[in-house]
């Protein structure tokens, strides 16, 4: 019997910040970079896939994407109106 799937600490809409993931092949040309924006994937959705690196993908304001380890993520705090 499979286990069931782990909670993602964030859902779609969500508005986080945290570090960009870059892959270890790609460092000689990019940059970990800090951002902030609105999730819009959470995992890949495919089993086993993201067990070792859990991502989340996330929309920047001049929407463009960035993909994000979710231990490198965090929930912005919310602004009283």
């Amino acid at each position: 019997m499979a286990s069931s799937p782990a909670t993602a600490p964030f859902k779609v809409g969500d508005r986080v910040h945290g570090v960009t993931y870059v892959p270890p092949d790609r460092l000689r040309w990019e940059r970990p970079e800090p951002f902030e924006g609105d999730v819009v994937q959470v995992g890949s959705g495919y089993a086993g896939v993201d067990a070792e690196e859990a991502f989340v993908w996330v929309r920047l304001a001049d929407h463009t994407e960035r993909r994000a380890r979710m231990a490198d993520t965090e929930l912005c705090a919310e602004v009283a109106v």
